[in-house]
C-alpha cells in the first residue's frame, strides 16, 4: 500500500470569511486565548487566520478571504534552519513540529514565508470557565516554544491506531480524521485526505485543477518552489467571465 501525503484543496469560491474554522482550531489544539493587551502587542497565536482583502474600486468593491495555514510544503524553508531539528518532514507528508524539543529560536518562523509559525510568549491561562472545553489528547504547550498547525495531527493518529485496531481501512472524508477545520466549515471549503490515494476526493480535485488551462488550482506563493501540500482554488468571478467571452 503507498505511503500516505495528507493534503487539502481550499476552494475559495465558497468562503464566506465566518471564521469557524479560527475558532474550531482554536478549541481543538488548546490555544491560548488572545486578550487586547496580547493582540496589541503583535502576540496574537491563531494557527489558522483568514485574511481578507478588496477587489474594484468603489462603489464596485468586493470582499475576498483567504483561509491561511500552515502549507506543508514537501521543501519547507522553516526545517533547514532549525539547530534542534524540532521543525522535520514525516513519511506522511507532515510538517511536525516537536514542541518539547524546541528551543524557541524562532529561526523556522523567521523563515517561513507564510507567517504561520507562531512563538509561545507566555504560560497560557484560561477561565475557569474553560479549563474542562481543553482537548486532553492535545499538550498544553508551555512558553518560549513556536507552535503551528500539523493538520490535527492527534487526530490523523487516533484514527490510524482505531483502523488498525480493528482491521478497518480508513475512509476518506471520516469526520474523525478530518482536522477540526474541516468539520466547522459550513461551506464545505476545505477538504481534507490522502493525496496520493488517486480515489480520495482530495486527490480528484487536486489533479482537475490543477491541470490544464482553465483550471483554478494553484499553490500560494508557488513561485518560491516550496511545494505546498495545499491547493487553492481560484475565486470564480461571473463578470470577468463575461467581459472574457465578449472579447
Amino acid at each position: 500500500m503507498a505511503q500516505k501525503k495528507w493534503g487539502m484543496v481550499i476552494d475559495l469560491d465558497k468562503c464566506t470569511g465566518c471564521q469557524a474554522c479560527v475558532v474550531a482550531c482554536q478549541s481543538e489544539n488548546n490555544i491560548p486565548i488572545n486578550d487586547e493587551a496580547l493582540f496589541n502587542q503583535r502576540r496574537a497565536i491563531q494557527w489558522i487566520r483568514i485574511e481578507r482583502y478588496w477587489e474594484g474600486e468603489f462603489p464596485n468593491i468586493k470582499a475576498r478571504f483567504i483561509p491561511v495555514l500552515c502549507q506543508q510544503c514537501d521543501d519547507a524553508p522553516c526545517e533547514p534552519v532549525c539547530p534542534v531539528y524540532a521543525t522535520y518532514h514525516n513519511t506522511e507528508g507532515l510538517n511536525v513540529q516537536v514542541y518539547n524539543r524546541c528551543v524557541g529560536t524562532r529561526f523556522c518562523a523567521n523563515n517561513c514565508p507564510y507567517q504561520v509559525r507562531f512563538f509561545n510568549f507566555w504560560d497560557p491561562e484560561w477561565p475557569d470557565s474553560l479549563e474542562n472545553q481543553l482537548n486532553p489528547d492535545v499538550t498544553v504547550r508551555s512558553r518560549g516554544i513556536m507552535e503551528k498547525c500539523t493538520f490535527c495531527v492527534q487526530r490523523i493518529r487516533r484514527t490510524s491506531r482505531d483502523s488498525q485496531k480493528h482491521g478497518n481501512d480508513i475512509k476518506d472524508g471520516d469526520r474523525a480524521l478530518n482536522p477540526a477545520c474541516v468539520n466547522a466549515c459550513p461551506t464545505d471549503t476545505l477538504v481534507f485526505g490522502d493525496l496520493n490515494d488517486p480515489d480520495s476526493r482530495v486527490s480528484r480535485l487536486a489533479e482537475s485543477e490543477l491541470q490544464g488551462h482553465n483550471g483554478r488550482g494553484y499553490h500560494l506563493l508557488g513561485e518560491l518552489g516550496t511545494n505546498p501540500s495545499v491547493i487553492y482554488l481560484k475565486k470564480v468571478d461571473e463578470n470577468a467571465a463575461l467581459i472574457e467571452e465578449r472579447h
